[in-house]
């Protein structure tokens, strides 16, 4: 070796090293039925609202600013998780039966966001019936349902931006989405409601907004 090539730098030594590979931005997508469950809101004083998925603090700071409201975050999927990673869910029906202890009608508004698609027919139906007693009268259920079935198994937290924009992020799930509900078993699932809107987005979502007869 000359002594050239001792002191030379070596060619890698020169480049440098490439930039960190930025995170991937979460995907947003329009909402077209949450301002309407706002509007449903914002004729109460002090509104109750019953919030199942995980905690989002934006989104707690989101309603606490717009309706001064009274928040439940009930986390269904992670009673969902823990049933299935114990192999318990044949149990998952009579959990949610005697899982919310809200009296009858006395929530507002309940975001179900789409944890209705990753239950068999049976939890959903508990879950759907529960929902529909603890609403008041004039109440309102946001829903959200998969019009396409996914590859991967995750759920999808919803981040509001504003009340016309959701973020959508992917986090682990235990366990992935059950059949496509058509509309006619969605309807007949929550009999108790009627729906007041709904809308099929470009995403394959599908926004149904449910209203509690008085």
């Amino acid at each position: 070796m000359s002594l050239l090539d001792r002191i030379a730098p070596r060619r890698s030594d020169l480049e440098p090293s490439p930039p960190p590979s930025a995170p991937v931005a979460d995907p947003v997508f329009a909402t077209k039925a949450l301002r309407k469950l706002l509007s449903s809101l914002t004729s109460r004083q002090l509104p109750v609202l019953l919030d199942l998925g995980p905690v989002v603090g934006s989104n707690v700071s989101f309603f606490g600013e717009q309706l001064g409201c009274k928040i439940f975050v009930e986390d269904i999927f992670a009673d969902l998780d823990r049933h299935v990673r114990e192999g318990r869910v044949d149990a998952l029906p009579g959990f949610l039966q005697k899982r919310f202890l809200q009296a009858d009608g006395t929530v507002d508004g309940i975001l179900c966001w789409d944890i209705i698609d990753y239950l068999d027919r049976a939890s959903a139906q508990a879950l759907a019936a529960q929902l529909t007693r603890v609403l008041r009268p004039e109440g309102a259920l946001l829903g959200f349902f998969g019009n396409a079935q996914p590859r991967d198994t995750r759920y999808t937290k919803y981040i509001i931006v504003d009340e016309v924009n959701l973020k959508h992020r992917s986090y682990q799930a235990a366990r992935g989405r059950q059949a496509v509900l058509l509309n006619r078993d969605i309807i007949r699932l929550f009999a108790g409601l009627r729906v007041s809107d709904s809308f099929l987005l470009q995403n394959n979502l599908r926004e149904i907004l449910f209203r509690k007869p008085s």
